[in-house]
């Protein structure tokens, strides 16, 4: 949406919101929906009070991007700075040594309780990410210590962290990303020093340091049932089945929702049917369900059918999603193309709802229409087919803009016990290329 010139005041824009034109923000769509749904963002800490100068006014109280956030959103994820490597060792903040730091122990706070003390000074629920996840372990925890000092050291991460928000932050994503993409459990360091009781000792370990706390397992590919990530799927229910059979604390499940519209094969998006039924019988378990990490790649659509496709799949995935009774929640991970790690770790990107310039996309009111299937007057489902892959005419779901599967198979590299982020696996199939 273009935002005429006659919106900006004193060199600080007026958002959609401002005088109610557009319509309700996402905050207040979900303050009138039939149960509680949290509707939340991953954030960083430099925009919500370092002024941008082509939006904003440096006098002005508030950042453009701090505004929409405390009025789109009732929820926040920490989006970088709660890992254990930027915690302690890559990002060591007011300390200034201007390096990583190898020395066992030392924790910085600062830019995640940046984040945590505005979020809670708005009323907003914030969850923690991540505990556990040996992409942003430090190198010297593979490097240098022995199995036993691993177990004690990951120990202690847990009860420092978890122990520094108790009675701030009430949700965490305790274990992320230990699968490959074949179901298989991820060969990570963890893994390889621990053996795979570490998830549980995970869970374990935050439980004690506050047993008030919900505690979640987070994972990517995981979103449908069947389809191109069936194993993968597959072995994210049975993980959790697992759990919960063993009475760990485990109490809900993120599943991740980074997703490409031009996907093929394992990157392909599953259907609002399979996504309902992985759903589903996730909640069977006992679980809560939340989309974790939303947003959705569109630069290798043609142009012409990019807006098309992103506003369809926020609002078709998320209106499948509110129809089971286990699902709580909604996090985009970020919220404008201004500030996305898609830019950083595939290519140029516009994955969001809002855009470069801080306006409302398509996607925007997509999702805002999917939440609103469960306001006053609204349609569960949304009409979205649920019990098919089809609609009432026959067509394929995202038939307008999804393409066509290749017509000879590529050579696929094993991927048993494959520990790279997603990002590494997916990026010799999705290299940007010219399209009209």
């Amino acid at each position: 949406m273009e935002i005429p010139e006659d919106a900006v005041h004193r060199g600080s824009r007026r958002l959609p919101f401002d005088d109610g034109m557009d319509g309700p923000t996402l905050r207040e769509v979900v303050s009138n929906g039939c149960k509680r749904i949290d509707v939340g963002c991953a954030v960083l800490p430099k925009h919500l009070s370092v002024a941008e100068p082509d939006v904003d006014d440096p006098a002005a109280p508030t950042t453009t991007y701090a505004k929409i956030v405390k009025n789109e959103f009732n929820a926040i994820v920490v989006e970088h700075h709660l890992k254990w490597g930027p915690l302690c060792h890559d990002l060591p903040g007011p300390f200034g040594e201007g390096k990583p730091s190898d020395r066992v122990g030392r924790y910085d706070f600062s830019y995640a309780d940046s984040i945590v003390d505005w979020a809670l000074q708005k009323d907003l629920k914030v969850k923690g990410h991540v505990l556990c996840w040996h992409v942003t372990t430090p190198k010297w925890v593979d490097d240098t210590l022995t199995s036993e000092e691993v177990r004690e050291q990951l120990r202690r991460h847990i009860f420092t962290t978890v122990g520094h928000y108790r009675g701030r932050i009430h949700v965490w994503d305790v274990v992320n990303e230990s699968l490959a993409p074949d179901g298989s459990l991820a060969d990570n360091v963890f893994l390889r020093k621990l053996g795979p009781e570490y998830i549980q000792m995970c869970f374990q370990w935050a439980n004690e340091c506050d047993p008030s706390a919900t505690l979640l397992y987070n994972d990517n590919k995981v979103e449908g049932l069947g389809g191109p990530n069936g194993p993968k799927s597959e072995a994210f229910y049975n993980l959790l089945a697992d759990l919960k059979s063993k009475n760990v604390p485990v109490h809900g499940c993120g599943i991740q929702a980074h997703f490409n519209a031009a996907g093929v094969g394992r990157n392909r998006i599953p259907t609002p049917r399979m996504i309902k039924q992985q759903v589903r019988r996730l909640g069977e378990l006992g679980l809560k369900v939340n989309i974790s990490e939303f947003d959705v790649r569109v630069s290798q659509l043609p142009a012409n059918l990019r807006q098309i496709a992103q506003r369809q799949v926020y609002r078709d995935v998320v209106a499948a999603c509110l129809t089971e009774p286990c699902f709580d929640g909604i996090w985009l991970w970020g919220f404008t193309d201004r500030h996305t790690w898609v830019t950083h770790f595939y290519y140029d990107d516009e994955p969001l709802v809002y855009d470069e310039e801080y306006g409302r996309k398509e996607s925007y009111y997509g999702l805002r229409e999917a939440l609103e299937t469960m306001t006053a007057g609204g349609t569960v489902g949304g009409n979205v087919p649920l019990d098919s892959d089809v609609d009432e005419d026959g067509n394929p779901w995202g038939y307008l803009w999804m393409q066509p599967e290749e017509t000879v198979a590529a050579e696929v590299e094993s991927n048993v016990g494959d520990s790279r982020p997603d990002w590494l696996q997916t990026k010799a199939t999705e290299e940007p290329h010219e399209l009209t």
